[in-house]
């Protein structure tokens, strides 16, 4: 009989996704969550393409997951609402977005590789959203896994305390099952099912070694568990799940269990972790928007809601919202704030529907805690907020990385112009971190992406969801100036007299660098204007120019970033001066401080991690310096060699091509964005 998904009392609700680096076992492990959750009655495979949160054709080719997809399922009386996220570097807005709005996280790690690149972003990114974590590593049953290596990883690149609560039985293929170190007693998988028995004879003495460990770190971080541990022999059982339950909830310490989810094996004590350490919406701070107004997770309150993720389909929009406080029902009247125009709409909510993954149930209403699916919506987007009209609010946003990697995209028909554009504003809107622009020199329509994975992908599902045939030109990246020696005292006037009013406007402006631009940071203003030579409206007029002026450096065109302004003196006149006439003195004055300034063009960069073999790693770190690459760091593992190094975006195109000829398809690597540095 399959398990019932509770009613939605806040208290047995769990709002939480799974990170990892790609290929660590994520969407397997959600699989395995789903079938003993009673929502499948099949185990879905990756390599055979039948998982329920891969569903979509370009994930089941590639056997990755790129969208993040949102499932529920039943587990000890808990509603379980779970989001499968991408793992790949490429698509690591996607994550970010699921951060935004979940309760808690679980961070699945390679027993054989560690702490990857990709688990070290997603990590962070969690981080910034301030998400409780539990640690799952995974592929126990693997050659060459090691719990206690990929720990030591944990606790040296992420520099969080791993308080371990089980110990393998048996090792690599004979891996069967653990010892559960909080109540001492050994989980044993043989067949379909887990069997509890006692803590095995040849087992013992490490048990209770790394029990008395998991005491001490626990101690040392938890007052009432420390008074606890002073007073008695040792801690029991019951402070003991309290104390890290409340470190998890803090992020003072990571829970970290193991098993191997390919054999069914962990994912039940998994589950259990998942329900006493991981939060629920009660146990989270109440929401905060604009202005310091907060929201309680209580469904007697005014909605609140966030939109996440928007599907434009070919019969109608879904927006993905997470509910954070009051009630929404089906036929409600809703206000959507948060809009680029800054101004409020009210919507009708046509349809509320349950997600699981691909597949949707219409439900009559959806309350605080609940993640569903919203239809009838025209104006909402990715970011805004929908609340009561009564009780306005907008709900911070998650942010959207600058896309670095560029194609040209164009129509092989003329007379399919019309349908690019739409299918490319279509995907525009469902991911941000896309974006489509012409360019005016050349006329080319632009696709914008954070990655060539991202853009093959979304050149695919052009072809494919929208039946159009598209020529793809060469990557181009995404190049910035930056000014290296500014100058000081330029003085422009704008006077403009062609009958009627005129503009008159009279701006001194000093440009130096600004630190940080090889990271990104860009544009500082300030005005240094005394005796209201320029008034206040002026100023501001002024530095809309100044940014104005951004869009397009003297040395091609790109956007100018890393810059400080300061205006230090100006002329007004009585009748001719305006905020138009400053805004254009503004433009046109930073426009030729920068032709009179020092300029260097800067290049996005990666950070490559390389695995290869260590007869390989010659070769490889050859072929990097031809990229222009800056080797970092070159660490030895178990025959392999894994190395770091900083290279040009550029130069990574067709990386993987060169890679895979000179280990013999061996060797495989990650990216990650680094920032810029000077094109050489």
């Amino acid at each position: 009989m399959r398990p019932r998904i509770p009613d939605n009392s806040l208290a047995i609700v769990r709002n939480l996704g799974i990170l990892a680096h790609v290929d660590a076992g994520k969407t397997t492990v959600t699989e395995r969550m789903l079938f003993l959750g009673g929502a499948t009655y099949k185990r879905g495979e990756v390599h055979d393409g039948t998982t329920v949160t891969d569903f979509d054709p370009l994930e089941r080719d590639r056997g990755i997951t790129i969208f993040a997809a949102a499932v529920s399922f039943a587990w000890d009386g808990h509603r379980v609402n779970l989001i499968d996220t991408p793992g790949h570097v490429d698509f690591s807005d996607e994550v970010e977005r699921s951060l935004r709005v979940l309760d808690g996280a679980i961070a699945v790690f390679d027993a054989v590789a560690g702490v990857e690149p990709q688990s070290e972003s997603v990590w962070r990114l969690a981080d910034r959203y301030g998400v409780p974590r539990i640690a799952f590593v995974n592929k126990l049953d693997r050659a060459g896994a090691d719990l206690d290596t990929a720990v030591e990883s944990i606790r040296r690149r992420l520099h969080k305390a791993p308080l371990v609560v089980q110990l393998p039985i048996g090792q690599e293929g004979r891996f069967t099952g653990v010892v559960d170190l909080v109540r001492m007693r050994s989980l044993v998988w043989a067949g379909e099912g887990c069997s509890a028995g006692p803590v095995p004879e040849d087992l013992l003495a490490e048990a209770r070694r790394r029990r008395r460990l998991l005491e001490e770190s626990v101690a040392e971080l938890h007052a009432g568990a420390l008074e606890e541990f002073c007073v008695r022999p040792s801690i029991s059982d019951g402070t003991l799940a309290g104390a890290l339950r409340d470190l998890t909830r803090s992020g003072a310490g990571l829970v970290v269990l193991c098993g191997s989810a390919y054999r069914d094996r962990g994912i039940e004590p998994l589950l259990d972790a998942v329900v006493a350490y991981l939060p629920s919406p009660l146990d989270v701070p109440p929401v905060r928007g604009e202005g310091g107004a907060e929201r309680a997770a209580d469904p007697e309150a005014p909605l609140a809601a966030l939109a996440f993720k928007v599907n434009a389909t070919a019969t109608g929009r879904l927006t993905y919202v997470r509910i954070y406080s009051g009630t929404m029902r089906k036929g409600d009247t809703v206000l959507v704030t948060g809009l680029d125009t800054g101004a409020a709409r009210t919507e009708r909510v046509s349809r509320i529907l349950r997600v699981q993954a691909d597949r949707h149930t219409e439900v009559d209403l959806a309350t605080a805690g609940d993640i569903v699916a919203v239809v009838g919506l025209k104006s909402a987007r990715l970011g805004t907020t929908l609340c009561a009209p009564g009780a306005p609010l907008v709900l911070e946003p998650p942010s959207t990385a600058e896309p670095v990697v560029s194609v040209a995209v164009e129509a092989r028909r003329s007379t399919d112009a019309d349908r690019l554009a739409s299918g490319l504003a279509r995907m525009a809107e469902e991911d941000p971190s896309l974006a489509v622009r012409t360019d005016a020199e050349t006329g080319q329509t632009l696709l914008s992406g954070m990655g060539e994975l991202h853009l093959e992908v979304a050149v695919d599902k052009l072809r494919r969801e929208h039946v159009l045939d598209v020529a793809v030109g060469r990557p181009q990246v995404a190049h910035r100036e930056t000014v290296v020696r500014g100058v000081s005292g330029l003085l422009y006037r704008h006077v403009k007299q062609d009958g009627g009013a005129g503009q008159f406007a009279h701006v001194v402006l000093d440009v130096e660098p600004l630190d940080g631009a090889l990271d990104g940071g860009g544009f500082a203003f300030a005005s240094i204007v005394v005796g209201g030579r320029v008034p206040r409206e002026y100023v501001r007029a002024v530095e809309a120019g100044c940014r104005d002026a951004l869009a397009d450096g003297p040395l091609g065109g790109h956007p100018v970033t890393g810059l400080r302004v300061t205006l230090t003196d100006g002329a007004t006149h009585p009748k001719d001066s305006s905020d138009l006439a400053f805004r254009t003195a503004g433009r046109l004055a930073l426009r030729e401080a920068l032709r009179a300034s020092a300029m260097e063009l800067l290049e996005p960069v990666v950070e490559v991690t390389v695995t290869v073999p260590d007869d390989a790693a010659g070769a490889v770190l050859g072929d990097l310096a031809a990229r222009r690459g800056r080797i970092s760091g070159s660490t030895a593992r178990a025959g392999t060699v894994v190395i770091t190094a900083v290279v040009p975006l550029a130069e990574v195109f067709g990386y993987a091509t060169r890679l895979r000829s000179r280990t013999q398809g061996r060797g495989t690597f990650t990216t990650r964005p680094a920032g810029y540095a000077p094109a050489r």
